[in-house]
């Protein structure tokens, strides 16, 4: 752990106690301190430089009102919002992905992914029911450590919409007890589960601002008391003869993870190329058991994902809310908040690829839209869509995977794949390609040869690589 403590503090550092420090955990790392972990070389030849950022669409969205729209069927099947032309010839997305549809050689569509999971179960989904039933990103964080060794920032983050709006009090429903499932370490230890800028997660592993209570509630607080511990250090002295590399730690803290965090610090071009609070208006959305926690913020979410995997973040994973579209008094008839929602997805998702490309991180980061599963080919009495585990499409963008493709096919109804489908293990193994080096991640002894072996025989997508 880094600690910064000193006796002089006092109540008078806006509110700040005597006995306050900020920590960053190091637990994946050992037992080394941030500071010795600046100083050390570190062998990491095993890690590619890229990032992952998991858009994860909590519910399960249409598959066929977003990218597989099935005009050609029965009123009862086909999407509707209609369909709009691809600037890909002879291909057409859902009504509602206007932007997306314009740029689709800069992303692949898989048609024939299934997620073999018909009920809310996100950690089946992103663990691929592996032997340690983690997930994707504490895979991640348990080869790469839980904090960058050279920015100090985590390396698993969830980013939901409480982490742009402190201040948001969403409701609570299904969704709330099945998102720990989302980023779950499983058998790996709690050191590896996400980091939740929002306050929701246990904290002390990775980033946690000691205040009074002893807990990080919001982001503003992250933000306002570093910001008074970073005043009190230049004015105080207080690392005068310290290290180069305490010194070097301590800006990792009061510098580098603060601000991934502060959107405030972006370009008002940016932070409005990125908005999608007029989308929708959220109170409507969230008289819906269903949709309590659906929020129109996701633009500002994607940001947030971009300014962390910049910093040094390797797994990103976005929580958006509100996707069970049944239509059974739940959701809306009709599924009549889909189209706001989506032009929502469409809009962000679209200004994020916008984004990597501006930056040059196209090829760093490696984007995935997906949800735990896929909805019925035929509409229920109510005009929405159930439950289907045995199809769903997904997104994938960057990351050095071979853009502008459609990838596998479905039936007539979009009820099943037709041409090889596509699983969440092999989901699963293209992350695990994208992020680590198999020839040299063998050389390696420290990790368990069972996760060895997990990296290792995890098959792929292999049209995303060829």
């Amino acid at each position: 752990m880094l600690t910064i403590q000193d006796t002089r503090f006092s109540s008078t550092c806006q509110g700040l106690g005597r006995r306050e420090f900020i920590r960053i955990g190091g637990a994946g790392l050992g037992a080394m301190t941030l500071p010795a972990l600046l100083a050390a070389k570190q062998t990491s030849s095993f890690i590619q430089d890229k990032a992952v950022v998991l858009l994860f669409l909590q519910g399960g969205p249409s598959h066929i009102e977003f990218f597989d729209p099935k005009m050609e069927a029965p009123p009862e099947i086909r999407s509707i919002t209609g369909e709009i032309q691809t600037n890909t010839s002879g291909i057409t997305f859902g009504s509602t992905f206007p932007r997306l549809a314009s740029m689709t050689e800069r992303f692949s569509i898989l048609r024939s992914y299934q997620s073999k999971n018909a009920g809310h179960t996100y950690q089946d989904v992103m663990s691929a029911r592996n032997p340690f039933k983690a997930t994707m990103s504490a895979i991640y964080a348990r080869v790469a450590g839980t904090n960058n060794s050279e920015t100090g920032i985590p390396s698993n983050i969830l980013v939901k919409p409480e982490a742009i709006a402190p201040e948001l009090k969403l409701g609570n429903n299904f969704e709330t007890g099945a998102l720990p499932g989302l980023t779950s370490p499983g058998s790996l230890g709690q050191n590896y589960r996400a980091f939740d800028p929002a306050g929701g997660g246990d904290l002390k592993d990775n980033l946690q601002l000691k205040i009074p209570a002893g807990r990080l509630t919001d982001r503003r607080m992250l933000l306002s008391g570093l910001d008074n511990i970073r005043r009190f250090v230049d004015t105080s002295g207080m690392l005068d003869g310290a290290s180069k590399f305490q010194q070097q730690a301590f800006d990792v803290i009061a510098q580098g993870v603060a601000s991934a965090f502060d959107l405030e610090q972006e370009d008002p071009s940016t932070l409005a190329a990125y908005d999608t609070t007029s989308k929708f208006n959220m109170e409507e959305l969230n008289r819906y058991g269903d949709l309590r926690r659906t929020s129109n913020l996701l633009g500002h979410q994607m940001l947030l994902a971009r300014r962390l995997v910049e910093r040094g973040c390797g797994f990103v994973t976005v929580s958006d809310c509100g996707w069970d579209h049944h239509a059974n008094g739940n959701s809306p008839k009709n599924m009549t908040a889909f189209p706001a929602m989506s032009r929502q997805v469409d809009h962000a998702v679209a200004a994020f690829i916008d984004d990597l490309h501006a930056r040059g991180l196209q090829d760093r980061v490696l984007l995935i839209v997906t949800g735990e599963m896929g909805r019925t080919p035929r509409l229920n009495r109510n005009g929405g869509r159930d439950h289907w585990g045995n199809l769903t499409s997904l997104l994938i963008a960057g990351g050095g995977t071979v853009p502008g493709q459609i990838i596998g096919q479905s039936d007539r109804q979009a009820g099943e794949p037709i041409s090889t489908p596509y699983e969440p293990k092999h989901l699963l193994g293209t992350v695990l390609r994208t992020f680590f080096d198999l020839g040299e991640l063998r050389l390696q002894s420290q990790f368990p040869a069972e996760l060895i072996r997990l990296v290792e025989q995890t098959p792929i997508i292999s049209p995303l690589f060829s």
